[in-house]
């Protein structure tokens, strides 16, 4: 029909000349209109995903002897069948953290996804030297600078704080108010004043270990001190090879619901066990006898934990979930 009506007459071939580009202009902009419009609708829907995407954090201390290595193939297993972020809780190679120890025994087992863990050194990791040199050497970077061994990171609006507790190994001032780490914890935490906050190291402010000098460390009570301020929200921490999740508490040991730290103690990667005494205050859950790993979910607001024993049909477990202190309030 165009066709015809442009054939005769000047009058005509002018206006179908303006027709016709008039038409060829709204079809260029409706293609150009639709291949910008479709990619900006995607752009938005993968943000929603992603936000409403939570991360996962798993992880244990107390991990593998060369003695008996099968505690520790047993709790990597399941970490390999787990997503997300890993976290070793220290006292990673028994019995010296040697570079043998680490090659030969850790690298075999939880080795296998060295390049999503996290880790902080514990004791044993200074057994063979008093710089803790195999255990820098084998992680390089990921440890956080060498010879301090402690470091930060974030997992969306999650600040995670990696923590070398082995005060002795710090220096003469240890892991006292105004010692170099403290004084860097306290820095790190002013610096993320609106996130979530998970802390992890090796040993345990609290816990109901048999003997006292091992289970409680109260010289980690500045760091305590400097988190609670900050409303942490969770505290990881191995050494006492068993279980033990305690209600939110201050750093005096007092329970604070509102503004507390949940402390979890997680050395159950597969060394050994060990014995618990009578509960301490604010203990809520515990087990001795059952190698497993935390799975903590973490979304913007909100946290769940999960311990997953080797034992899937038998073995202890333990779930539950907390509000993020630093979330903001919700209408």
């Amino acid at each position: 029909m165009t066709n015809n009506f442009c054939r005769f007459g000047s009058l005509r071939t002018g206006i179908c000349a303006v027709f016709l580009i008039l038409l060829a202009a709204c079809i260029a902009t409706g293609q150009e209109t639709g291949s910008v419009q479709a990619p900006r609708a995607n752009t938005q829907q993968s943000a929603q995903l992603a936000e409403s995407k939570p991360y996962i954090f798993v992880g244990a201390g107390d991990i593998a002897s060369c003695k008996v290595l099968e505690g520790a193939e047993e709790t990597a297993k399941l970490i390999e069948q787990i997503p997300g972020e890993v976290f070793a809780a220290g006292d990673l190679a028994y019995e010296k953290g040697t570079a043998e120890e680490f090659a030969n025994c850790y690298d075999k087992t939880w080795g296998k996804f060295k390049n999503r863990t996290h880790p902080v050194p514990g004791n044993h990791e200074f057994n063979g030297s008093k710089l803790g040199t195999a255990y820098f050497d084998y992680w390089g970077g990921r440890a956080g600078p060498r010879g301090k061994g402690y470091y930060s990171f974030d997992l969306g609006v999650w600040h995670i704080i990696a923590l070398n507790t082995n005060c002795a190994a710090l220096g003469p001032d240890g892991c006292a108010a105004d010692s170099a780490e403290e004084i860097w914890l306290k820095q790190d935490l002013a610096a993320h004043p609106s996130s979530c906050i998970i802390a992890f190291g090796h040993h345990a402010l609290y816990s109901s270990g048999v003997f006292k000098n091992h289970a409680l460390h109260p010289e980690l009570r500045p760091f305590w001190q400097d988190l609670h301020a900050a409303h942490a929200d969770l505290m990881l921490v191995g050494h006492e090879h068993s279980y033990e999740r305690f209600a939110p508490q201050d750093p005096h040991g007092n329970a604070d619901p509102k503004n507390g730290i949940r402390e979890i103690v997680v050395g159950t990667g597969g060394r050994s066990h060990d014995p618990l005494g009578f509960p301490i205050p604010n203990s809520e859950a515990r087990n001795a006898d059952s190698f497993g790993v935390l799975k903590l979910t973490l979304w913007p607001e909100r946290y769940s934990w999960e311990f997953i024993p080797v034992d899937a049909a038998h073995g202890f477990r333990d779930s539950g979930e907390g509000v993020c202190h630093n979330a903001p309030p919700t209408n």
